[in-house]
């Protein structure tokens, strides 16, 4: 929340198949021991996600047969945030502190998904294939990957954010603007679209057994 940096997208049919992939691309990039702060709506199977990606396995005490369902963990913080409509009309909201202390997750996430909202909208400003009711959808998944892969480049790295800026003590200039990933301390300097396209990604060494 304080970066905006998007660190998972994933792409799928169903809300499920979503939840379990974008939990699994989480503990990959940054989150291997526990999940982060996570606030959702009440769609898809995220808490059956979270508990199969990072649940452990209760040590055996010795008595009855050893246990082998994962569980989650104290530690967690996760919220659901459920909107009920009638038509457009918004009718009631309802809160649900799924894992952690309830005053202190709503303390820290607040009992809202604002931020969900207003990164899916800036995604639909910036990816014409992701807007609704028109005729540049994708026709194919892997152009529509493809889209999205790019879309979440030049917003980590080449677009400032305004909430983001910081006041320095130039001359020229009262504040800094910043991209999410300054923000997050992966780059120093805005990127151009220029030295995106031309920056090389080295690929990941194989686990070779």
């Amino acid at each position: 929340m304080d970066t905006r940096l998007r660190v998972g997208r994933a792409l799928g049919k169903t809300e499920e198949h979503v939840a379990h992939d974008l939990m699994a691309q989480l503990k990959g990039r940054g989150h291997p021991e526990a999940p982060p702060a996570i606030a959702t709506d009440g769609k898809g199977d995220y808490r059956t996600a979270l508990v199969e990606t990072w649940g452990q396995v209760p040590a055996y005490q010795g008595r009855g047969r050893p246990p082998s369902c994962k569980r989650p963990q104290p530690d967690w913080q996760y919220v659901q945030v459920v909107k009920e409509r009638c038509g457009s009309r918004l009718t009631g909201i309802h809160i649900t502190v799924v894992y952690g202390d309830p005053d202190q997750v709503l303390d820290l996430m607040g009992g809202h998904t604002a931020y969900v909202e207003r990164t899916n909208l800036t995604a639909r400003q910036m990816n014409g294939r992701l807007v609704r009711k028109t005729l540049s959808y994708s026709k194919q998944l892997a152009a529509l990957k493809a889209a999205c892969a790019w879309e979440d480049w030049v917003y980590n790295l080449t677009r400032p954010v305004k909430t983001l800026s910081v006041e320095v003590a130039a001359e020229e200039r009262r504040w800094q603007p910043r991209s999410p990933a300054m923000a997050a301390g992966l780059t120093d300097h805005l990127w151009t679209v220029k030295e995106l396209l031309l920056t090389v990604v080295a690929p990941q060494a194989l686990n070779m057994k």
